[in-house]
Formats: C-alpha cells, sequence, structure tokens
C-alpha cells in the first residue's frame, strides 16, 4: 500500500495552477503544503488546512515548484566538442555541419558505452530539478544507429524523438533524396516502435520544406506525432509547416516574421526557446516578449547537445531568458514547467495539483525568483520524482 507525505512549511508554492492562491498563471499559494500520495499529488494549499498524513517533511520555509520539463535534448551520443567550441568563442560562426563529428564518434561507440553517457547527463539534469526529459536520436544517421539511439532512450524516457532528419548523413551527401527515402522509408519502420514523436531540422544546411513535409508526414502516418527545428539559423518555412502539420512545437524560433508569430498564436503549436544554444553560439536571442505578448505559448529548454549547447540546466535556462530573452521570473519557470509539459501534449506533469504525478522541486530559497536572481548558484536541495524522493 502506498503511504502518504505532507511537505509543510513551503515559503512559497508554485502549482501552475491560476485558480488557486495568488490567481497568477503560477498559482503561488504562500506558507502552503503540498500532500503526496503514492506517485500523485493529493492536496496543495495553505499549510494551516493540510490533512493528516503518514509521512511529514519540513521544508524550512523554502520554495518548491513542479520538477522541470526539459522538452527539448540530444542526449544519445559519443564524444565532444570542445575544439568546435573553443573556435567558435574565438571568431568562427556556427553552422550545421558540426554534427558530423558528432555522429562519427556515435557511430564509433557501444551501446554501453552511449547508455553510460545517457545516464550521465540524466542524473545531472535531475540533480537540477529536472524530472521530465524528451530526447532524440540523430547522431547515427544510418538504420541500425539511429534504432539503437531510441532503444537507449526509451529505457529511460516515454518522450522519445526520432530525429533521423536531423543533416543528410554523410553518407549521402551526393543524393539527399535517397536519404530521405532512407530516412522515410526502411529508417522510420526500424525507428517508430521506439519513439512518440519525429523531429526534423528544417534549416538551409539541413532540409528544405518539402522535404521537412515529406519527413513529418511520413512519421505521422506511422503513429509518431511531429515536432520541429524551426527558423533557428535564419528565415525558413519551419514553423508555418509547424502550424500546418499540428506540430507539438516548433523550437528554436528565432528568426521570425509576423505572420509567422500570429500562426504560433493561433494553435496549438508551442513555441519552445533554448537560450543555451544562443549562450553558446553568440546567435541573435528569441524575441521571447514578442511571441508572449502575441498570446503564444512559449517552452524553455535546455537543447543539451555537444555542439551548441552543452548545459542540461534548466535552471541557467531560465536565467538566460530573463536576463537576455525578455523574459520575468514568473514566465520563465512557468515555461520551463508547463510550458514544457505543454509541448509534450502532457497534463500530469509540470503542474502541482490534484492528480497530477508528484514531481517537485525543492529550492534552498524562499521564492522560485531566485532560479534568475542567483544565476548559477545550485539552489536545488530536493527533487522528488513520481512522489519519492531522489534528491
Amino acid at each position: 500500500m502506498s503511504s502518504s507525505t505532507v511537505i509543510t512549511n513551503i515559503a512559497t508554492l508554485v502549482t501552475n495552477d491560476p485558480s488557486l492562491g495568488d490567481g497568477s498563471p503560477l498559482g503561488l499559494v504562500q506558507d502552503a503544503a503540498v500532500v503526496i500520495d503514492g506517485d500523485r499529488v493529493a492536496w496543495t494549499g495553505e499549510s494551516s488546512k493540510a490533512p493528516a498524513t503518514d509521512n511529514r517533511v519540513d521544508a524550512g520555509g523554502r520554495a518548491v515548484l513542479p520538477g522541470f520539463v526539459d522538452s527539448h535534448s540530444h542526449l544519445v551520443f559519443a564524444g565532444d566538442r570542445t575544439q568546435e567550441f573553443n573556435a567558435r568563442m574565438s571568431g568562427r560562426s556556427y553552422t550545421a555541419g558540426g554534427i558530423r563529428t558528432t555522429v562519427a564518434a556515435t557511430r564509433a561507440a557501444s551501446d554501453a558505452e552511449l547508455e553510460a553517457n545517457l545516464t550521465r547527463y540524466l542524473t545531472e539534469a535531475l540533480r537540477q530539478g529536472t524530472t521530465t526529459f524528451e530526447t532524440k536520436s540523430g547522431y547515427g544517421l544510418t538504420v541500425a544507429d539511429e534504432s539503437r539511439a531510441l532503444r537507449l532512450a526509451a529505457r529511460h524516457t516515454d518522450e522519445v524523438t526520432y530525429l533521423g532528419a536531423h543533416i543528410v548523413s554523410p553518407d549521402y551527401a551526393d543524393d539527399p533524396a535517397a536519404y530521405v527515402a532512407l530516412v522515410t522509408g526502411e529508417m522510420l519502420d526500424a525507428c517508430a516502435p521506439h519513439a512518440r514523436w519525429i523531429d526534423v531540422f528544417c534549416e538551409k544546411g539541413a532540409f528544405d520544406g518539402d522535404q521537412a513535409r515529406a519527413i513529418l508526414t511520413a512519421g505521422r502516418a506511422k503513429g509518431l506525432h511531429p515536432r520541429i527545428h524551426a527558423n533557428q539559423l535564419s528565415y525558413g518555412p519551419g514553423v508555418q509547416l509547424a502550424v500546418e502539420l499540428d506540430a507539438a512545437s516548433a523550437d528554436h524560433c528565432t528568426h521570425l516574421t509576423d505572420a509567422d508569430v500570429d500562426a504560433l498564436a493561433n494553435s496549438d503549436t508551442v513555441a519552445t526557446l533554448l537560450p543555451g544554444a544562443e549562450f553558446s553560439t553568440r546567435a541573435q536571442w528569441p524575441d521571447a516578449r514578442r511571441l508572449l505578448d502575441a498570446g503564444v505559448t512559449v517552452a524553455l529548454s535546455t537543447d543539451c547537445n555537444p555542439g551548441s549547447s552543452f548545459t542540461s540546466s534548466v535552471p541557467f535556462c531560465i536565467a538566460l531568458a530573463v536576463r537576455d530573452m525578455r523574459m520575468t521570473p514568473d514566465e520563465a519557470v512557468w515555461s520551463a514547467t508547463a510550458g514544457g509539459a505543454a509541448a509534450l501534449r502532457r497534463t500530469d506533469i509540470g503542474r502541482l495539483t490534484p492528480g497530477a504525478y508528484a514531481d517537485l522541486t525543492l529550492l534552498d530559497a524562499p521564492s522560485h525568483v531566485h532560479l534568475a536572481y542567483r544565476p548559477g548558484v545550485p539552489l536545488v536541495t530536493g527533487v522528488w520524482r513520481r512522489g519519492v524522493r531522489v534528491v
């Protein structure tokens, strides 16, 4: 039988339920408590009204918020790209071509090496409050290597994305059409059983709009739902294609026309912003303020990958979003929790209300605002995942 636990003496509780507390989108409750029963939240509210439970945890006047939902990462890889990063910080611009370096290292790695690397970064992320993550293939670009990447990822998360269309495989550099045929044919057949999502890098140097549409449509026919790397390096068709195909998320969204913003605002497609990528490439920041003011649903994620955003820290991305993308601290925290859940089309995570999974992050601070106020400080002092304390 499951036991119940109350976490009490919470200075500020982020519920992401505007019907609670102060009525804001974060649904902030002061002097609060949360009751966990099994793997779910059973009750939230003021400490003085908390029901009796089997166990009691004193939060010590600290803040509690939902576990972070990292809805965009690339964690199945081998090697690193230190030299590339060093050169870029010394003046070289970022292009999509560096992915080939990771492809070579990933192909050469064993299953055990790839899984050890994956679990290393998952543990790193968990210590920083991430309780749900999505991760992609995309560094194998052969049938065998893409399918094994997804098989390994599926051991650790349900949010697995087939990204055979990361770049055109070096093996098909002279025949991109043949590679698209592989991605939508034999490779898709091998990968679909291990994935929930299909993604494509729609960008100059990767796949154009027609190729991206063919790839995502083929995946959808196999039961995979679309998401898309869109408008990161230049203006392009990615965002419009995402909306057309009802993609759960259009990711990066740096170079947007007014029509792109309007399309997102009038759709169910989330704009997932990845400030770690701009930080690590010295690129133009996405204009989060423009998106939010237009009514677009925004998520924040790490884009953790060895080339363009080698961070697993959602708190770091929150600080960047507040400082450089003109988000308020409240907006950034919402986007890293409820926004990430929306980008995965989930309602059972990213919030602390009855029935949601008991995924909680305890900060060594009285307010969630400290995530941006104290950048770079390891504020996460406790993490519960599915009702079990894991940090």
